[in-house]
């Protein structure tokens, strides 16, 4: 059960983050308060499923567990409190468990083993991953610098979070529709960073892992 468990890991996580993606989208129709506590809910979740994926190391998991109280902590108290405060220090504990998250994931998916099945799908979450991460950025450039883009509305980040998701995958697969825009110079850094990160990844990191697994097995074969 530990093999399978170890096999489909990278699985685990990559339905994880869809599901974080599709809420994201989904409760922008729902009325009132709810939205923002469900967004919250299933940040909480992700960072349960990311350390689920890494429960073969307890020294990650227990890095995991400490990031999820954490923010547990930090969602009561924002509740408690409604203070901007609570949410900047949110925004964070997000930037660092998913940065963390991605390093870790980076490191097995190219530093170990052979390419298989479950690592192709680990360079997938990695390229989620680094959505979210710039998604997260994105949205604390707008909550510390009120009109730092253009077509972000000017709310709490709650609020605007799957709009920042929705512009962050758009630039780091450079579809650039238009409609949300940097306009001050700090955030153009991060979007044509993305950009170049996006274009980057795909083109080669994924490409190569893919070659490289084909190559395996047709030298099995043979």
């Amino acid at each position: 059960m530990k093999n399978t468990s170890a096999n489909y890991n990278f699985t685990y996580l990559a339905v994880g983050l869809v599901l974080l993606l599709f809420i994201g989208a989904l409760v922008d129709h729902l009325p009132g308060n709810l939205a923002p506590r469900i967004v919250q809910a299933a940040t909480v979740a992700a960072l349960l499923t990311g350390a689920m994926s890494l429960k073969e190391h307890r020294s990650r998991l227990v890095i995991s567990i400490i990031f999820i109280v954490v923010a547990l902590l930090l969602v009561a108290g924002g509740v408690m409190l409604e203070n901007s405060g609570f949410s900047y220090a949110y925004l964070l504990i997000l930037l660092c468990f998913f940065g963390w998250v991605t390093w870790l994931v980076t490191r097995k998916v190219l530093f170990t083993g052979t390419i298989d099945g479950n690592k192709i799908v680990g360079a997938i979450c990695i390229y989620m991953l680094l959505g979210l991460i710039w998604a997260i950025i994105y949205l604390f450039m707008a909550e510390v610098v009120p009109g730092a883009f253009n077509g972000l509305p000017q709310a709490p980040w709650l609020d605007n979070f799957g709009t920042a998701v929705y512009f962050s995958f758009v630039t780091i697969t450079t579809l650039g529709y238009g409609d949300i825009s940097p306009i001050l110079p700090l955030p153009r850094f991060f979007v044509y960073m993305e950009a170049i990160v996006g274009v980057f990844y795909m083109a080669v990191l994924v490409a190569s892992l893919i070659g490289v697994r084909i190559s395996n097995r047709e030298a099995t074969r043979n």
